[in-house]
């Protein structure tokens, strides 16, 4: 039984994994070109600087893929596994909490999984470290950015299966309802001192170093000696609609998820219960022709 849950997980998630790529490629890729050419005017503008300082300027890091093959190969392959990782983890939670978590229709279970996953996996960690374009983030800092958003994610989850087994232990004393919501607050409560006592990104040594005390790596207007601006920082506009589109494909990607494993899950387990109860039923019907 586990195995074809996980099965079906997979196949469900290869296909939100895909709604997902889509979405992206209509609306986060054309912010992630924009991202870039900003980075490439920044870096032209930092060249321009440094010459005039009598700096021997950077060598480029040539490009191993071209735009064409990031945009549409690479990041669709990589959300298409990706959502097939997800669906795996996403299905053995499913089983894990079968007959576990009350009397659930599957397909309502199926989309509480998924809801779950939506909120411990990405949003949650989102709140503390959200997804950024590219151009913003020191190249030093990449292991500790990678690291501290493991934590998060690991905390997370670790923290909502503990208020799942919460909710569920408070619900004979307080009832469903204020057992959830009692659970919701503990989770809030110590998800919010994590998050507290995690550093964040423009706090993190490389960036204080080179660029002072900020809470993010969010580029700022780039100075030449004077303190005039030769460069912008950042477009605000373009941060938020990379982050706004990001939350919205995870969205799809784990709402899609739900909705297309219930249906396979609901079959699959109204099949297995098929067997158990057909001779029961059978019985019942040849005892009263015995007693005729």
């Amino acid at each position: 039984m586990e195995k074809r849950l996980i099965l079906r997980g997979v196949l469900a998630g290869a296909v939100a994994g895909l709604l997902a790529f889509l979405f992206a490629r209509i609306f986060a890729e054309p912010l992630i070109g924009r991202a870039i050419d900003y980075e490439s005017g920044r870096d032209a503008a930092q060249a321009a600087l440094d010459k005039a300082a009598g700096l021997a300027p950077e060598a480029a890091d040539p490009d191993i893929f071209s735009r064409t093959v990031q945009a549409d190969v690479g990041i669709g392959v990589g959300m298409v596994f990706f959502g097939m990782a997800m669906g795996a983890l996403f299905a053995i939670a499913y089983a894990v909490c079968l007959g576990r978590v009350g009397k659930l229709r599957a397909r309502s279970l199926a989309m509480l999984v998924a809801l779950g996953g939506f909120l411990g996996f990405y949003l949650v960690p989102f709140v503390k470290y959200p997804a950024n374009p590219p151009s913003i983030g020191h190249p030093d800092t990449i292991r500790e950015r990678g690291n501290l958003y493991l934590v998060m994610v690991g905390a997370s989850i670790v923290l909502l299966v503990l208020a799942v087994w919460l909710g569920r232990r408070l619900a004979g004393r307080f009832g469903n309802w204020n057992a959830t919501l009692l659970a919701a607050l503990a989770y809030a409560v110590v998800i919010g001192v994590v998050m507290a006592l995690l550093p964040s990104l423009g706090e993190l040594s490389a960036n204080v170093q080179e660029f002072g005390h900020h809470a993010t790596e969010t580029p700022l207007p780039l100075t030449d000696a004077e303190g005039r601006i030769v460069y912008p920082g950042f477009p605000a506009d373009t941060l938020f609609s990379f982050r706004f589109y990001s939350v919205a494909a995870q969205l799809i990607l784990w709402g899609a998820l739900g909705l297309v494993f219930a249906p396979m899950a609901e079959r699959l387990l109204a099949g297995s219960a098929a067997p158990e109860r057909g001779p029961a039923r059978a019985a019942g019907r040849v005892e009263p022709a015995a007693g005729a």
